[in-house]
């Protein structure tokens, strides 16, 4: 199966077969088990669903790589929008929001760096009027650079802004050492994206053994680590590490995805963890599938047996 991860990064990308898959009703199959819906409402009554579990949630609006200033636009009021309801049902307390800077500009062609910062400056301002706070999620390498000098420039004004970092990348064992700071929220992911060998490592287990290191930097360090993982061997890990370094529930939270191992999320929340579930919604939901679709490719089968019931 793990054959399949890079022709399914690879079709993430593909114009053709988003176009074939996009047909697809959200409430079809696999999607629906990714994604709640495509209205802020469907994400707002998700988050008050996991928030009876005592489950936290970042919200992540789709979209990514937009070249129209009036798409970022748009993506900003949407994430204004959505934190406008969630305070209104008081679900702040339990939610936060995860932005992807190329939703809000940062690949336009004139100054997008300087609007994806302004456009992030507007989300935040809104997030902290409603009680919560915001993650800058990572993207691929090239994009690296550019998010955390914006991040920097957050954080002047909005120091809660969260931060995300990839194992798989070389740099970012360096990356954690420069964020492991007091008051510095970082999220720690393997990553998803399809990377060179010159800036990634590529085997499973080297990344494994990259995430490990990172997270004795993060724990052992005085910010507020994220700790983003699905797989069951590094939560034993992150626990019996967050015990050696003296960390104590509520010093670091576990995150995972919306519909994968809900079960292992609520066992977490139960023992006393803080569990935060990532959120995606929205009609931009090909290229967050796909991924999905990579990291666990014995779903493509359900997949494409959703495809082929649809005629």
């Amino acid at each position: 199966m793990s054959l399949l991860r890079q022709p399914l990064l690879l079709l993430a990308r593909s114009a053709a077969v988003k176009k074939m898959v996009s047909t697809m009703p959200v409430s079809a199959g696999i999607v629906r088990s990714y994604v709640p819906g495509e209205t802020t409402e469907s994400a707002v009554e998700a988050t008050a669903g996991l928030a009876d579990d005592r489950l936290l949630v970042t919200l992540d609006y789709l979209g990514e790589d937009t070249l129209d200033a009036d798409q970022a636009d748009a993506t900003v009021a949407a994430y204004v929008d959505l934190l406008h309801q969630l305070s209104a049902r008081g679900l702040t307390r339990s939610a936060e929001v995860s932005v992807k800077l190329s939703a809000v500009g940062q690949f336009l062609p004139d100054n997008g760096h300087k609007i994806a910062l302004e456009n992030a400056r507007t989300i935040c301002r809104a997030a902290r009027n409603a009680g919560t706070t915001v993650t800058l999620d990572m993207e691929d390498h090239t994009t690296t650079d550019s998010t955390l000098s914006i991040l920097r420039e957050l954080r002047k004004d909005f120091p809660e802004t969260g931060a995300v970092l990839q194992a798989m990348l070389h740099r970012t064992e360096a990356d954690c050492r420069s964020l492991a700071h007091e008051g510095s929220r970082v999220r720690l992911c393997k990553g998803a994206y399809l990377e060179p060998e010159d800036v990634a490592f590529q085997d499973r287990l080297e990344i494994d053994r990259s995430y490990v290191r990172c997270l004795k930097v993060l724990l052992a360090g005085d910010g507020y680590p994220m700790i983003a993982t699905h797989d069951p061997r590094m939560v034993e890990i992150a626990t019996s590490l967050a015990s050696r370094y003296g960390r104590v529930p509520g010093s670091y939270e576990f995150q995972m995805l919306y519909g994968i191992r809900p079960e292992e999320q609520r066992r977490l929340a139960e023992r006393g963890e803080r569990m935060r579930v990532y959120v995606p919604y929205g009609t931009e939901w090909y290229g967050y599938l796909m991924r999905r679709l990579a990291e666990r490719p014995q779903n493509l089968s359900f997949f494409v047996r959703s495809l082929i019931s649809k005629k």
